[in-house]
């Protein structure tokens, strides 16, 4: 008795011990560099990027060639300063590219955006989508934050820096593409371009994170999430046949019926979770400055892992996508006729995976969990997960730096991305692919990305504009 008893109190004394240690790291407090540019220049720029209605489609015949063509020959005007000292390429599938040389080009950052956007609903939006009217501050448009303020962003911030004379140690690659959101060509295209003219990559930055507040247990200030892994995606979709009928006389196991079992079974059943290096790191940044609770698991995770996956299960939400694969059903097809069985029925899942899964690990799962031969699981399309980029490195420090140094105060974190972007691509070539959105935004901002409304503040855009000048100087 005494003996449990006293490993009991050892193990608090561990615990508690542990806990109060896990504190943030001391960094040495600077001031940065007030950064002067041209915010009108800036505005007006991004508005004219936004008027351009460059809507990509899976289907291609929608699409307006003229509104893409619109936007490229807009480049020189807008950035002069970029179209007189860089050197530009058009590579096929809507891929454009301009090169800043360095005083050296052995190696080269990369600085990514796509300019085409989703679909829009016109007539559920408060202004028109597409006529980029600036109100209160505020810039209304398809594309204001995904992502033309960032392509926006980064030119400026080099038309700016050239303008004063500044040369980069290094090369700087603009990369953008025309068809990100239909998972396009484009940046494997750029990508394919840089290997076969055997330029090194030193680090790269596209969309991913931003500076978001309350997005983690016990953490209400603003937190930098730097993204620098993504999860992957599939499509699949479970078929189940019969030989039909009448719905007045029904035989047991419809096709719908085996379908909502292996609906079922696949929600209360979900996979494994998995601690990952991107997720490790953000735990053990961001738990230090979280509350003593949430601190006393993140500092003791080999004790209450199994707390932690719980409340996420049970959580859901974008905690527990970080910790494992998600399976999220989203379309369904059956009978044309109410009072008819269906021959043939099935339903659809989106299914982001874990950078510890794979698509051929997903597939297992499914048929597992599902447990019944007469459904058929076929991926429609698959990718898996991006490689993961170094932290302990220079090229980190310097995007790090330049989120400190434009949001001060802001935590800043490494973090697992769990959409997908052009980004992705990148991994052939480099391990230092970073995913920052160079930007502060609300929930309520966030939940416009591909909604309805969506719009941008005047101060976001240009405190994305100081980022850039801030990670190009560094260059």
């Amino acid at each position: 008795m005494w003996i449990i008893l006293s490993l009991l109190i050892i193990l608090i004394l561990v615990i508690i011990t542990r806990t109060l240690l896990f504190t943030p790291d001391k960094k040495p407090t600077t001031v940065p560099e007030k950064i002067e540019f041209d915010r009108d220049g800036a505005v007006e720029n991004l508005r004219e990027l936004v008027k351009c209605k460059t809507i990509s489609y899976y289907d291609k015949a929608l699409e307006d060639d003229a509104e893409f063509e619109k936007l490229i020959a807009l480049l020189p005007k807008l950035y002069p300063n970029v179209a007189k000292t860089c050197e530009f390429k058009q590579l096929p599938d809507r891929a454009i590219l301009y090169r800043w040389k360095g005083k050296k080009s052995d190696k080269a950052a990369v600085m990514m955006a796509h300019y085409d956007v989703v679909p829009v609903n016109e007539e559920l939006w408060e202004k028109p989508p597409f006529e980029a009217i600036l109100e209160d501050g505020v810039i209304w448009g398809r594309g204001t934050l995904d992502t033309k303020v960032t392509m926006n962003a980064a030119l400026t911030a080099a038309d700016h820096l050239i303008a004063s004379g500044f040369v980069p140690s290094e090369d700087i690659y603009f990369a953008f593409s025309g068809g990100e959101e239909v998972n396009g060509k484009g940046a494997p295209n750029i990508v394919d371009y840089f290997e076969e003219n055997n330029i090194k990559i030193s680090f790269v930055v596209d969309e991913g994170g931003g500076v978001v507040e309350n997005v983690f247990p016990g953490v209400k200030g603003a937190c930098g999430l730097i993204g620098i892994a993504e999860k992957g995606l599939m499509n699949v979709k479970y078929t189940a046949k019969s030989g039909g009928g009448h719905a007045s006389a029904p035989k047991p196991n419809t096709p719908i019926e085996r379908l909502a079992n292996a609906v079922s079974s696949i929600s209360h059943y979900p996979t494994k979770s998995h601690l990952t290096v991107p997720v490790a790191e953000m735990f053990d940044t961001l738990g230090r400055h979280s509350n003593f609770l949430y601190r006393m698991i993140f500092a003791n995770l080999w004790l209450f892992y199994p707390v932690l996956d719980l409340i996420c299960t049970k959580s859901g939400g974008e905690l527990n996508a970080l910790m494992r694969t998600t399976v999220a059903f989203t379309q369904m097809d059956g009978s044309t006729a109410p009072n008819v069985i269906p021959p043939a029925a099935s339903v659809v899942s989106n299914i982001r995976i874990n950078p510890y899964d794979t698509t051929d690990s997903v597939l297992e799962y499914l048929k597992k969990t599902v447990d019944d031969k007469n459904i058929e699981i076929t991926m429609l399309e698959g990718t898996n997960p991006s490689r993961i980029s170094k932290t302990e490195c220079e090229e980190w420090e310097k995007v790090a730096t330049a989120v400190a140094n434009t949001w001060q105060g802001a935590i800043v974190s490494p973090y697992l991305m769990v959409q997908c972007s052009d980004s992705r691509h990148y991994g052939r070539i480099s391990d230092k692919v970073y995913r920052f959105s160079a930007m502060d935004l609300t929930s309520e901002e966030r939940a416009t990305i591909h909604g309805n409304n969506e719009r941008i503040r005047i101060e976001a855009l240009c405190r994305a504009t100081e980022f850039y000048i801030r990670l190009l100087k560094s260059c």
